[in-house]
């Protein structure tokens, strides 16, 4: 079940937005902030759903949130996440992401 506000739960909350909205190289210590974030699918899904364009989302880049997007763009990603999740269970969002990229 999501948690409708899930922001208050994320491990970036008292993060510089700096840290996370960065470009390059500097894209995959953003990434780190997200390792093992109990919402991370949450923030995933929701930059997918909104096509959010920038900023590092759930662990992923734009570029990587691009080639989901690619793939289904019609989807409802937080309906996907949820499903993957509830297949893969006790596995945060690199599980559903393979789900999603082997579907």
């Amino acid at each position: 079940m999501w948690v409708e506000d899930w922001t208050p739960r994320a491990a970036c909350k008292s993060a510089s937005p700096d840290q996370l909205f960065v470009r390059g190289a500097e894209q995959n210590k953003a990434k780190q902030v997200c390792q093992g974030c109990p919402v991370r699918t949450e923030c995933l899904a929701e930059a997918l759903d909104n096509q959010i364009e920038w900023g590092v989302w759930g662990g992923m880049t734009e570029r990587e949130r691009r080639a989901l997007l690619r793939r289904r763009p019609n989807a409802s990603w937080r309906q996907v996440l949820e499903t993957a999740r509830t297949q893969t269970p006790g596995q945060q969002a690199p599980a559903p992401v393979r789900a999603i990229r082997s579907a």
